[in-house]
């Protein structure tokens, strides 16, 4: 049975309001525009801190730009998030992608990309103490949710951290992150960030 990960979200936002609690969640970030609505969202049930790890994206300077307006971004809508900046390491994302450069996007180069950044974030979050890790993957209409909370899930067993569930396409998060995207004049980029989605 395919399962809704939006409903899933809202049953753990309910039980976490419920206790009262407050926790920290590492939230991975491929950029602006896909972590506003993200951000907006779950900033009144979490201490936020944004993971900004994209060894996929090419070039450099694209990479660079991204974070930097990950951060104006973060300045701007002042809800009291943090940033930590991964390492950028494209020779890792190549590695990966090798004998599947010609697969079209959406398939299992995308999905080794997912667990690549997903792992980076988990790693991160148990290192830091964090109660939950999760990323804003899951807001494109082009990103395999399913795939993402499989691989989310996956990884909080081998790291022992909470794995927050999500779908943020759902409930009009889309239209809502290109809606801050126009208000915050953010850069929205037209590729995924990889050679091949370029």
């Amino acid at each position: 049975m395919k399962q809704n990960y939006q409903l899933v979200l809202e049953k753990t936002l309910k039980a976490l309001q419920a206790e009262d609690k407050r926790p920290s969640l590492l939230l991975h970030s491929c950029c602006g525009p896909c972590s506003s609505y993200v951000m907006e969202y779950l900033a009144q049930y979490f201490d936020i801190t944004i993971f900004y790890y994209n060894p996929n994206i090419s070039p450099a300077a694209e990479f660079q730009f991204r974070a930097e307006e990950q951060q104006r971004l973060i300045r701007e809508m002042d809800l009291g998030v943090s940033f930590l900046l991964g390492k950028y390491e494209p020779e890792r994302f190549f590695s990966l992608a090798k004998g599947h450069e010609a697969e079209p996007e959406g398939g299992e180069r995308c999905f080794k990309c997912y667990r690549l950044r997903l792992e980076e974030a988990a790693r991160a979050a148990k290192a830091g103490g964090f109660s939950y890790f999760t990323t804003t993957l899951s807001i494109s209409p082009l990103k395999n949710a399913a795939k993402i909370n499989e691989i989310g899930e996956e990884l909080a067993e081998i790291y022992h951290v909470e794995h927050l569930p999500s779908d943020f396409k759902k409930k009009n998060g889309y239209k809502r992150s290109i809606e801050l995207s126009h208000e915050y004049d953010l850069y929205r980029q037209n590729y995924c960030g990889c050679v091949y989605s370029r």
